[in-house]
């Protein structure tokens, strides 16, 4: 197809525009509450590309009493999310591009090699938080569409931009413009696939558990009851209802995957004194949702798994560990394998790489869940990053992943979307 030749030239032809824009990018340290700036610069090629655009702060009553709603954050005053729509002629498919601006905190500044934000290239790669996870994504979407506008390719089906925030803190910027009324008939979202495209999505949720014990001196400890020891308890509970949970799972696309759907704790708070006995201990942890499951299934495992160790132990079965579901919590997604819009990916992906793609499930929560589920819109993961990289000191990308995803989404508009000739 000509077409297709066009977009090849087109990105080779701007390959030094696309990686100063993604530099740019990454350069603004878009952390939450400080998207403000990076969803400025999308702003401004939105309106270069002479999308139609809506720019709102999201926060809206109807968001946040969403039951899917769990975010700890209500003031989004200043940061805003970003559509720009590429409007079809009519009678094609519609495609949401869906892409967050928010990256986690960049850590210890010492452990990197450069600025955290330098948005450095160095041998073919941009480095900086964000540029994998997932700005340089971003830039594969916006220079995709770039690309067919630039060439004047009519398509008849609307692509829907979407920079949302709060991704990596539950998806309210997602939920927020599913609520606004955007939905498609399907969806990409790039997000560090190191190019496999994931038809179906891991799910995920925070807990806290809370823990009693009695306070005693730490010379008399068999006076009192030490809650990080009853804590220790748990943590191997949670690790036997990990192995068991895993064990049941025998989807073909989690093969490659060690722990399909793991249970992780990430944060344990106990005593204040060495020589005392501590009377409380709170451990917080994440807890996977397998693509088939629901949320309310796994919250009554985790629940049941505490009840049952409580009946082989005298003290926490007199004293329940309480159990709190809050802050962060991502849907799973369940998409076929044979979907049309993995046919589509699949083929354009062949026709650029040259080889089959690899296809398997993704091993984290992304905001596909809430557009297929709340959204009820199909969508794949493909992104050009790599899951190594993501949250890691000293974060890159490709600048070659990120031309060559371009092509392959550019390509799979033109075959979605059909092109008004």
């Amino acid at each position: 197809m000509q077409e297709e030749i066009k977009i090849k030239n087109w990105l080779q032809e701007n390959r030094e525009k696309g990686i100063r824009f993604l530099q740019r990018l990454v350069q603004e340290g878009s952390t939450r509450g400080n998207e403000s700036s990076a969803q400025a610069i999308i702003i401004e090629k939105c309106r270069k590309l002479g999308l139609t655009l809506d720019i709102w702060e999201i926060g809206e009553n109807k968001l946040l009493e969403h039951p899917v709603y769990r975010s700890d954050r209500k003031d989004f005053t200043g940061n805003p999310n970003v559509i720009g729509v590429l409007k079809g002629t009519g009678g094609g498919q519609s495609m949401i591009l869906n892409g967050h601006i928010d990256v986690v905190p960049e850590g210890n500044r010492k452990d990197w090699h450069q600025d955290p934000f330098s948005g450095l290239l160095e041998d073919g790669k941009i480095y900086g938080r964000g540029s994998t996870d997932m700005k340089g994504g971003t830039a594969s979407l916006l220079l995709a569409m770039e690309a067919i506008i630039s060439l004047n390719i009519q398509l008849k089906g609307d692509v829907i931009f979407q920079s949302v925030i709060e991704e990596e803190s539950g998806g309210a910027g997602t939920l927020a413009t599913v609520l606004r009324g955007y939905r498609a008939d399907g969806a990409i979202i790039p997000e560090p696939t190191n190019m496999k495209l994931f038809p179906k999505q891991q799910g995920s949720m925070w807990f806290r558990i809370t823990v009693k014990g009695r306070s005693a001196h730490g010379g008399t400890r068999y006076e009192g009851v030490n809650a990080i020891e009853k804590a220790m308890l748990i943590i191997k509970a949670l690790n036997e209802l990990e192995k068991m949970r895993n064990a049941k799972i025998n989807d073909s696309l989690y093969q490659n995957i060690p722990i399909p759907v793991p249970i992780n704790i990430g944060k344990i708070q106990s005593g204040q004194w060495p020589s005392s006995v501590p009377d409380i201990a709170v451990i917080e942890g994440r807890i996977g949702v397998a693509p088939s499951e629901t949320m309310a299934k796994v919250e009554q495992e985790l629940e049941d798994c505490l009840s049952q160790l409580a009946k082989s132990d005298e003290w926490l079965r007199n004293n329940q560990p309480k159990i709190e579901w809050f802050g962060g919590r991502w849907l799973p997604g369940n998409l076929e394998v044979d979907h049309p819009l993995m046919t589509t990916l699949k083929t354009s992906f062949e026709k650029v790489k040259k080889e089959k793609p690899i296809i398997e499930a993704s091993p984290w929560g992304t905001d596909g869940g809430i557009l297929s589920t709340v959204g009820n819109t199909p969508v794949v993961i493909f992104g050009p990053g790599t899951t190594e990289a993501a949250h890691d000191v000293n974060e890159y990308i490709s600048v070659d992943a990120v031309f060559i995803a371009a092509e392959i989404i550019a390509l799979s508009l033109l075959e979605w979307c059909k092109i008004d000739s």
